[in-house]
Formats: C-alpha cells, sequence, structure tokens
C-alpha cells in the first residue's frame, strides 16, 4: 500500500517568519486520522526567516532528526552543546529524561529543513545531541543511513528507535530499489525533484506512506533527492 499525500493538501501554518507544512497531526493543525506512521510521530517542512527561530523549549522521550535542506541552523541546548548544520547535513537530539534545545536561523538567507519526530524504543535515557556531513555525492544511486537505530548503520548518527533515517540522489532516469518489511512503515519526501515510487508519482515535497511492500522501486523523473524514514 502507497498512501500518497501532495505537498499543497498538507496541513500547516505561517507565522510570518515560520512557514510550515506538516505531514502529521501537529501544534494548531489536528488531524486525529493522521497522528503517526508507525513509529514516525512528525515530519514537519519548515521555511525559517533569515536572523529567526525557535527559542529554547523543552522536550522530553522523543527522536528528533533535522534535515537541512537550504542554509543551515543553529543548535543550543541546556547540555551546553552548540552546533551549524548546513545543507544536506544532519544533526539528531535524543531528548531523553528532558532537555530544552533552540534552533536558529543566523544567514542571511532563508533556511529549509525537515524535522522528523520518532518515537523511542525506550522512555527515559539521558538526552544528546550529536551532527555530521552527509555529503551527497556518498548519496548518489545509492540510499545511505543518516540517522540510525538500527544494527549494521554504524556511520550513521545514532538514534535510540527501530528505526532509520536514509537519503538518496538521483540522476533522471535513474532507478534504485529498497528491500522493505513488509510490516514496516516507510516515509518517502523527495526534498528536490521528482519520482515513481512503485509506480506512484510524487512531486517535490510531496509524501508517500508505505507498508505491506516487500520492496521499493524509485524512480527519478528529473534530478532528485530524496528523504526516507524505514520505521516499525
Amino acid at each position: 500500500m502507497i498512501l500518497h499525500k501532495p505537498f499543497d493538501r498538507l496541513g500547516g501554518a505561517d507565522h510570518g517568519w515560520l512557514k510550515a507544512r506538516h505531514h502529521f497531526s501537529f501544534a494548531s493543525y489536528y488531524d486525529p486520522e493522521n497522528m503517526n506512521w508507525g513509529g514516525l510521530r512528525v515530519w514537519n517542512d519548515d521555511e525559517i526567516a533569515s536572523r529567526s527561530g525557535f527559542p529554547p523549549h523543552p522536550h522530553a522521550d522523543m527522536e528528533i532528526i533535522t534535515y537541512v535542506r537550504e542554509g543551515a541552523i543553529t543548535h543550543q541546548d541546556s547540555l551546553g552543546n552548540q552546533g551549524r548544520t548546513v545543507a544536506g547535513d544532519v544533526q539528531v537530539m535524543s531528548a531523553g529524561t528532558g532537555v530544552r534545545h533552540a534552533e536558529y536561523n543566523l544567514e542571511a538567507e532563508t533556511t529549509r529543513i525537515f524535522q522528523i519526530w520518532i518515537e523511542p524504543t525506550e522512555r527515559g535515557g539521558a538526552p544528546s545531541w550529536g551532527a555530521r556531513p552527509f555529503p551527497k555525492g556518498d548519496r548518489a544511486g545509492r540510499f545511505v543511513p543518516l540517522a540510525s537505530g538500527l544494527p549494521g548503520d554504524g556511520d550513521a548518527l545514532p538514534i535510540r528507535t527501530n528505526a532509520r533515517v536514509l537519503g538518496a540522489t538521483l540522476k533522471a532516469g535513474d532507478q534504485i530499489t529498497y528491500d522493505l518489511d513488509p510490516a514496516r512503515h516507510a516515509y518517502l519526501v523527495p526534498a528536490v525533484g521528482s519520482v515513481e515510487v512503485n509506480g506512484v508519482s510524487l512531486a517535490t515535497r510531496d509524501g508517500a506512506a508505505i507498508t505491506g511492500e516487500t520492496a521499493i522501486s524509485i524512480r527519478a523523473l528529473e534530478d532528485a533527492e530524496l528523504v526516507m524514514v524505514d520505521a516499525a
């Protein structure tokens, strides 16, 4: 089964400094029929204006992955961590027993991110934060784990959940296949470009919720940059 979620039908909000689209129920966008996809709880498509951002606020018991699409995001938290994550790279915060953090766009341009929340396998644990670069050339024609709680994904940023976040870049006409346990839940979004997923067409920033499939065949209709979650 593949459920297509067109970008222009997503929930959202315009706060002036923040333009957000929500793939799942979030904040003022409430949809009881669209609360999660397996362990995936949040996929927000955020555009953050220059010299603005999210002031300090708390989280607990959530794995929060930020994929920077354009610009850069600067992180600060109550653990003393600080870092700047640029386009194509990833940061992960395991909120654990609780942490306060802020995310700012200190750049002269708009920053665009995907923020992804995945339920942890177990509650609690010490909070943590980390970030690392993932060169797009290393993802050419294949999925690369960016953040993972699954064995064998050693180069990915660690998350405390039975899930992985993957990235790939494809040239127009390229095709890749990803094997999937039909009991699991995949969610795929083209950050750039358009693709076909098992014959279903996705435009830029559309979502595809996938389950009950043993494999996903993805063909690029134009040059594409993909982000996907594979969760229990």
